[in-house]
């Protein structure tokens, strides 16, 4: 059964990773490969019921990460639609194409540490959107904003969902991570960022906006954009205050500004409406359900043992910790960081790793910016991957080396500072 289920996830990465050859969209594929596994799963057990309440549980865990990016979306395109981003683009003043990656690195790696990565993603490259027509030109800032927000998430409790794990499993503590991490997370961004600036130079030419949406105001304009950043920001927020997952965040959020534009539309005509409505006809659901397949694929994975089995594994043939956390680092571009993190921290118990060891702290580094060496490895990269179709083997030949550099980097910098 193992051997099945492992050659039916490779399979189905593979024929993600040669969409452009294939001609199949990646999200049918990965539904596809989810589908197959977990009916593998299922056939080649006797106990149905246990693996049905496995998938039923796992079901739950996903159904949050779909509804929090549906939400996140739906704030996004509603923003894009009253031509919100006009508001950060109009005080873009430089043509300068490295100095326009340069800024959009740095906010981005900030706004990551506040908002998660797959949310700044969201944004940032919405923005470029708003900043660059041509796709070839965008790729390589959008690439940037992948790193620089998987960099951004590691080093604050909030940023990155296994940094989020270990926080409120007692393995780390906000003062000690934000302090140690900022660093080697900081190097982990400006290591590609130097790399990255060397291909792009000259000028660009902005885009004409200034005909669209004419019958938007200028003050509806700024009550959208900032009303829903605060919703994106209210998220991690109203996590602190209530316990509660995410997606309660970002649908209240949501609710909040759909309110808010219901209002300043009352007085429109029907066809003159820009609506949560018209917003969620918008977001790319191929996209979302790409996430629910890959998560489904890595949840089957999971509950079979094989995350686990492979991280003892790990253990057993490597030993040393710092390269251990290193490989899950690199595994994670491969494999969703979540049950690998999971699988650690089942492995090694808090009595003996207590909180703030280093080993959780090189975890938390590793983990949430090891995604960035193939684009598939982080929900920040299947996001852009799936807003700009970005070439699984294009990345892997351009960027995916320089990620690495930049990770090795940031890893090398911890392990110096101990």
């Amino acid at each position: 059964m193992d051997t099945i289920i492992l050659i039916a996830f490779c399979f189905g990465y593979a024929l993600i990773a040669l969409e452009n050859k294939v001609k199949i969209n990646k999200a049918a594929i990965a539904l596809l490969t989810g589908g197959f596994i977990w009916t593998a799963y299922i056939l080649f057990n006797s106990n149905s019921e246990s693996i049905v309440q496995q998938l039923v549980e796992h079901i739950g865990n996903i159904s949050q990460i779909i509804f929090y990016l549906i939400g996140a979306m739906t704030i996004v395109e509603l923003i894009d639609s009253y031509n919100g981003f006009d508001v950060i683009t109009k005080q873009i003043k430089t043509s300068n194409e490295r100095q326009l990656l340069l800024t959009l690195s740095v906010l981005t790696f900030f706004l990551s540490s506040v908002l998660d990565n797959l949310t700044t993603t969201i944004v940032m490259v919405t923005l470029i959107r708003r900043l660059l027509s041509d796709q070839k030109d965008r790729l390589l800032f959008v690439v940037m904003i992948i790193v620089a927000a998987n960099s951004g998430g590691a080093w604050t409790p909030i940023g990155d969902v296994t940094t989020t794990m270990l926080w409120i499993g007692g393995q780390i503590t906000t003062v000690n991570i934000m302090r140690e991490l900022f660093v080697p997370s900081l190097v982990s961004m400006l290591v590609p960022l130097l790399l990255i600036s060397l291909m792009v130079k000259g000028q660009f030419k902005r885009m004409d906006n200034t005909n669209q949406q004419s019958s938007i105001l200028n003050f509806e304009k700024r009550i959208v954009f900032f009303t829903g950043i605060a919703a994106l920001i209210f998220v991690p927020v109203f996590k602190f205050i209530t316990n509660l997952p995410p997606f309660m965040g970002m649908l209240t959020g949501l609710s909040v500004l759909w309110i808010v534009t219901e209002l300043l539309n009352k007085d429109r005509s029907y066809e003159h409406k820009i609506t949560v409505t018209n917003a969620l006809r918008k977001i790319d659901i191929p996209s979302v359900l790409f996430f629910l397949g890959i998560l489904l694929a890595v949840a089957a994975l999971e509950s079979t043992g094989l995350l686990s089995n492979l991280a003892a594994a790990l253990s057993k043939s490597i030993g040393n910790l710092k390269t251990i956390a290193i490989s899950i680092g690199m595994l994670s571009s491969l494999i969703d960081n979540v049950p690998l993190v999971a699988a650690s921290m089942g492995m090694y118990d808090l009595h003996s790793f207590p909180t703030d060891h280093y080993f959780w702290k090189l975890i938390a580094y590793c983990a949430g910016t090891g995604g960035s060496i193939l684009v598939i490895g982080s929900a920040a990269g299947v996001a852009a991957m799936g807003i700009e179709k970005i070439d699984f083997f294009w990345y892997l030949k351009k960027i995916s080396w320089i990620a690495l550099i930049g990770y090795l980097s940031g890893a090398f910098l911890y392990i110096f500072m101990l």
